[in-house]
């Protein structure tokens, strides 16, 4: 089998090939893993978005064609990528000393404001996902039949568990159900809530660059989701640390706020009266069993979600809750049945993890590709980057694509083939409707909502500003998710485009942040409040998600295409078409089942002896690890030689 491309969904069936003892060769003809699900160091993504302003694309020789057969056809590939447009980056903080710059492969420094891309060549760090070493924390469940008390711990999931606090402690503890593993989250608290923020100028950041880890696309993982259970059954979860997402937070009369989720979370809000408590509980209880209730919804079903909610004697406050931060829906366009749907989905995954529904890996969403890509070289896979693909090769009679055709003329046999939508020509996609994802990065000195913890992921889901306009997920990264340098958050918002990623979504920053560079005099005591934003990059992504095999022309019946990331802030697309493709080449294999345990396999006697594998217990194969450098952000101690090289 022959993969291009890198992504999330074309790595997992290449993993689920491999180990179905399948041969597979996976190319990409970028430099790094993922594709548009890839994570940048600071440099690198400077590197990316030079990359991506340029509009001038040399045309290529195509002497390859007379390596074609006269029974052969070909279906032309892309030889650049398409699917980011509208980069707009920009900077906000000091750049006067940004001449001393260390970091190997730096670029130049950007204009204050509207830069047209940066100079020089970044280096990519070259990094492997590690072993997880720290057991998930048990927390309260939401299932109607168990006790609510004040403790957040007071219902948990395996035996030995550390209560931990709600200002983040470190947690350990053993789960029964499952072998996933999650990063400690002892947070570091600030010295004092109204002290001001230290200055970070942008020499600093490019200096400080490969502290950051930034995702082209923002995502979470729901502990109960998809793809937290192929993890963990194919036991690719060993590749990754994982933290807890540990805000839910809401935008409501100008203000920032935190909702309230798990039960203990309920009963000690001070932000609800007594009434609204037992309203919201009553609620939510309804909601994990509303299918043995249709008679309580099944007369609004032609309504809206938002439209049943004012039916059930909530407060306003309460409604908003549980539309934008619980369900996570439209308010115009969600049914009944789909906002209680998602309310259902969000309270099932409370309690696995920890107090909130979501996980986010350690080190980004870029991540979770290579833990795929490693389990598919571990069973044999093949791996080249920088390798591009000229063409498919089709046999006239048969219809069915025989080989590849590389760069450099070689002409690559197999049965089957799988491509990322981006390969693919124009000629081949003239009858496809692609939709757009906006998407903002920010890189800024405060949280959206600080406390007495700086170590903070949170999730907000903003409102639409203007009618038609869709809602912004926002998720804020902190230092202890090894995303960003210390004193820094790193701020992913990301939207279904209407118009260009800047015009979608600076009305939102505007709202939450303060844009006034340093120069700048600032009059105002609200925009001294908010968090300064010190770096910012727009740009719109291709949303190929959801598009009917129909639609591609001439496709050959054993070729397949995965799609790019879609805007929906979970993986579940991405699994289930990998799946979905798996079992239409092998339908009689299972999908990722667990690696074989080492002391279950059996070896015959005339194998190599285990002294003379070449693997052995010897300290100079299993080396000390180094402990972590700055441990008090809040992660878990990482075995460092996994990373180095």
């Amino acid at each position: 089998m022959r993969v291009p491309g890198t992504g999330l969904p074309e790595s997992i069936i290449a993993a689920a090939c491999s180990r179905s003892g399948q041969s597979v060769l996976h190319v990409d003809s970028k430099n790094y893993y993922g594709g548009n699900w890839a994570s940048f160091s600071f440099s690198g993504l400077l590197s990316w978005i030079k990359e991506n302003q340029k509009t001038d694309v040399s045309d290529e020789c195509e002497d390859w064609r007379k390596l074609i057969l006269e029974n052969e056809e070909v279906i032309s590939l892309n030889k650049t990528d398409k699917t980011i447009q509208y980069v707009e980056d920009f900077c906000f903080s000091n750049q006067d000393s940004a001449e001393d710059v260390e970091e190997a492969g730096a670029l130049s420094k950007l204009p204050v404001f509207g830069a047209a891309g940066a100079e020089g060549a970044a280096q990519e760090s070259e990094k492997e996902c590690t072993p997880m070493e720290s057991a998930l924390p048990g927390a309260e469940s939401w299932e109607p039949g168990k006790a609510a008390g004040s403790d957040p711990a007071s219902a948990t999931e395996g035996n030995d568990t550390e209560i931990t606090s709600e200002s983040g402690s470190s947690h350990n503890s053993a789960l029964g159900e499952s072998t996933l593993e999650l990063g400690k989250t002892e947070a570091a608290p600030s010295e004092t809530s109204a002290q001001e923020p230290k200055k970070i100028t942008y020499s600093q950041i490019v200096r400080e660059g490969r502290r950051f880890n930034i995702d082209l696309v923002s995502k979470l993982l729901f502990s109960r989701g998809l793809l937290i259970d192929l993890l963990i059954k194919s036991n690719v979860s060993r590749y990754a640390e994982f933290k807890n997402a540990t805000r839910i937070l809401a935008f409501r009369e100008g203000k920032v706020e935190q909702v309230p989720c798990s039960r203990a979370d309920v009963f000690n809000s001070r932000q609800l009266t007594m009434v609204e408590k037992r309203l919201l509980m009553k609620f939510l209880t309804f909601c994990l069993e509303y299918e043995q209730h249709p008679d309580e919804y099944q007369d609004y079903e032609s309504s809206t979600f938002a439209q049943f909610l004012r039916t059930r004697k909530l407060t306003p406050s309460l409604q908003h809750f549980i539309l934008h931060s619980i369900a996570m829906v439209s308010e115009t366009d969600c049914s009944t049945l789909e906002g209680l749907q998602a309310t259902k989905k969000f309270l099932q995954c409370l309690g696995r993890y920890g107090n909130t529904p979501f996980l986010f890996p350690l080190y980004g969403q870029g991540e979770i590709p290579q833990c795929f890509c490693r389990m598919c070289a571990v069973f044999g896979g093949i791996y080249c980057l920088r390798h591009s693909v000229q063409c498919l090769v089709v046999d006239k009679e048969t219809g069915r694509c025989k080989a590849i055709l590389d760069h450099f003329g070689q002409r690559i046999s197999a049965n089957y083939f799988v491509v990322e939508d981006s390969y693919l020509s124009e000629s081949t996609c003239k009858n496809v409707c692609y939709r757009q994802i906006s998407r903002a990065v920010l890189i800024t000195d405060q949280s959206i909502l600080k406390t007495d913890s700086e170590q903070q992921v949170s999730i907000l889901r903003m409102p639409p500003v203007d009618v038609g306009q869709p809602a912004v997920c926002v998720i804020e990264l902190c230092s202890s998710t090894m995303t960003c340098m210390k004193d820094t958050y790193l701020v992913h918002l990301t939207c279904p485009s209407t118009k260009t990623a800047r015009e979608d979504l600076e009305p939102v920053v505007q709202k939450l942040f303060n844009l006034n560079t340093e120069t700048e005099k600032e009059t105002e005591n609200e925009e001294l409040e908010k968090p300064r934003v010190l770096w910012a990059v727009y740009f719109n992504m291709r949303d190929s998600s959801g598009i009917d095999r129909n639609s591609y022309d001439s496709l050959p019946s054993n070729v397949y295409v995965c799609s790019g990331p879609d805007s929906a802030l979970g993986n579940d697309c991405a699994v289930k078409q990998a799946e979905t493709i798996f079992q239409e080449m092998f339908p009689t294999e299972e999908f990722c089942p667990p690696p074989p345990n080492p002391e279950d396999i059996i070896y015959e006697e005339d194998e190599l002896a285990p002294e003379d594998s070449g693997f052995n217990n010897s300290p100079e194969t299993k080396p000390e690890p180094a402990p972590e450098e700055g441990s008090g952000r809040g992660s878990t101690t990482v075995e460092q030689e996994h990373r180095e090289g």
